[in-house]
């Protein structure tokens, strides 16, 4: 049925019912296309051998995909085609850049160790991309379902985020050799794994920024950024390692809580 204009469907209760916007809308859109590009630039950097620039603009990219949602739910032009559009920018920024960073990144050191490990390389490479795809696919069929206070499985800037560090590691400290190939394929397929996997991580969706907090609690923001600023890729790397096993440990911890109380429960005449 096609309502006139300005009309909306009723419901059984009179209430009007909301009918989902749709169109494009500038600002937004614009905010998830700079992270596209920034993705897309990354994959070039690599490519030519710009390790440092690659892993920068990968950090570039989660910060603007994390203000074009909050930009839209501020500005109330959320819209289907923004979605989508913000779910295909994620996996070339944090599915496939990341992927060919970390690739590129070891193709030097390939040829010294011989053809095994470059085929070890490419394969972490594309666990990861298709752990990327994988963990975009579940989380956009499963809005609405789950609890918006977790995330099942390592989400995707955050897992990008640990490669990004990772080679930007390298490069400060200079690690070179057979260590640092095994480290960077390791790392690359673990965090692969992490994002297929049903662990549940933190979202911190429920944290209200327009919520009032002490005066106190504002001295972290500053004492983080500049904890971050004397060695940046050495925490940046610890704060994705600390998240990326936060979940893996708490699991392990109820696990070993669970057994210990059943275990106690066997023993009791």
């Amino acid at each position: 049925m096609i309502h006139p204009v300005g009309d909306q469907p009723m419901t059984s209760d009179s209430s009007p019912k909301r009918v989902p916007r749709r169109g494009i809308y500038l600002l937004p859109n614009l905010l998830t296309t700079g992270a596209l590009f920034t993705g897309f630039y990354s994959i070039v950097a690599a490519i030519d051998g710009n390790f440092l620039g690659a892993a920068w603009a990968i950090y570039i990219a989660m910060f603007l995909d994390g203000l074009d949602g909050r930009v839209a739910r501020m500005t109330s032009t959320e819209s289907d085609f923004g979605k989508e559009f913000d779910s295909l920018a994620d996996m070339v920024s944090f599915g496939l850049a990341p992927a060919i960073v970390t690739y590129q990144w070891g193709v030097e050191r390939f040829s010294e160790y011989g053809a095994l490990w470059g085929r070890l390389g490419w394969l972490a490479a594309f666990l990861y991309t298709v752990a990327a795809a994988f963990r975009l696919a579940r989380f956009n069929t499963s809005l609405g379902i789950d609890d918006k206070r977790y995330f099942q499985g390592l989400p995707s800037p955050p897992a990008a985020s640990g490669i990004a560090a990772m080679v930007w590691i390298s490069i400060a400290y200079e690690i070179h050799g057979l260590f640092a190939l095994v480290c960077g394929i390791a790392i690359t397929a673990l965090t692969g794994l992490a994002m297929m996997s049903n662990f549940r991580y933190l979202s911190f969706k429920d944290f209200n920024l327009g919520s009032r907090v002490r005066f106190t609690n504002l001295l972290l923001i500053p004492l983080v950024l500049i904890t971050i600023a004397l060695n940046p890729p050495l925490v940046l790397f610890t704060l994705f390692f600390v998240y990326a096993t936060s979940a893996p440990v708490h699991w392990l911890w109820r696990h070993r809580g669970r057994t210990a109380r059943r275990g106690a429960r066997e023993q009791r005449p």
